[in-house]
């Protein structure tokens, strides 16, 4: 049998939003001219986070950043470990980033491996002036294989290695959750 899990919800759809609302506040408050600014989610998770950030943000602006969705899978340093046909999915950034303060949005930060591919695969699109990233959830620094730090976290939650954390998205057809799985041992 599979080891058993066990699962606590760590965000619902509310604490969500009032993540998004906080991360946008940051940024305005931060950036006092947003026309510089351009939002780059990572491919799933972080590209709905991208567009809803972006829409929180123009509550306060009105105009709407320039977003975008990046692809990360062939920057990967372990993409010959996925298995013969990895999946790509599309890079759509419909702008220039160049001299752009560019704020990479993920869903988890984890071991820092798919932000550093993230911030490889930027480089392919221009030369912004500075990356910025903001994570809906920070697993902690010691679980960090890379020196990797958001700029903006909704909310730190520290677990051990074998352990996930899931984000589910109404976009992908669940409710808004986080739910942390911890990873209870083998049963026989």
């Amino acid at each position: 049998m599979s080891p058993k899990r066990d699962k606590k919800v760590i965000l619902d759809q509310e604490d969500i939003e009032q993540a998004l609302r906080t991360i946008a506040r940051q940024i305005t408050s931060k950036h006092k001219i947003l026309k510089d600014i351009v939002l780059v989610g990572i491919r799933t998770g972080g590209a709905f986070l991208a567009f809803r950030l972006r829409d929180e943000i123009s509550k306060k602006d009105s105009e709407k950043q320039p977003t975008g969705v990046l692809d990360i899978n062939l920057y990967r340093d372990d993409w010959t470990r996925i298995g013969p046909n990895p999946k790509l999915g599309s890079t759509e950034i419909p702008f220039s980033i160049d001299d752009k303060i560019v704020i990479l949005v993920d869903d988890v930060l984890f071991t820092g491996r798919t932000v550093r591919a993230a911030l490889d695969a930027l480089i392919d699109f221009g030369r912004p002036k500075k990356i910025e990233l903001a994570v809906l959830v920070d697993r902690g620094e010691e679980q960090r294989e890379l020196p990797i730090k958001a700029n903006y976290i909704a909310k730190e939650w520290h677990t051990a290695a074998k352990d996930t954390i899931n984000v589910y998205f109404k976009e992908q057809g669940f409710r808004d959750r986080v739910v942390v799985e911890e990873k209870k041992g083998n049963l026989s």
